[in-house]
């Protein structure tokens, strides 16, 4: 083979890949898919000074409890527990 037709084919190969780029960069976003859960709340209680909150997550059957128990004029801690619904 000629050199210059290894070069040309070389220019050819180059310019391809960097439209390829261009042309990739320039294609539209494609949505994401929402991987975290989506809670629903489905009760509240409250008494004296502890407060407590459940959440439904219906893909996963999933049942998430969150109390917090307040002292004074602010919180003193959250605690949060899971489980799976049959």
């Amino acid at each position: 083979m000629n050199k210059q037709l290894v070069r040309m084919a070389a220019v050819a190969a180059f310019a391809g890949l960097m439209v390829g780029a261009v042309m990739t960069a320039a294609a539209p976003a494609r949505s994401q898919v929402q991987a975290a859960p989506s809670y629903v709340p489905i009760g509240v209680s409250s008494s004296g000074n502890v407060s407590t909150v459940w959440f439904h997550e219906p893909s996963s059957r999933q049942a998430l409890v969150c109390q917090t128990a307040s002292q004074g004029t602010g919180l003193s801690g959250i605690q949060c527990t899971s489980t799976k619904l049959p």
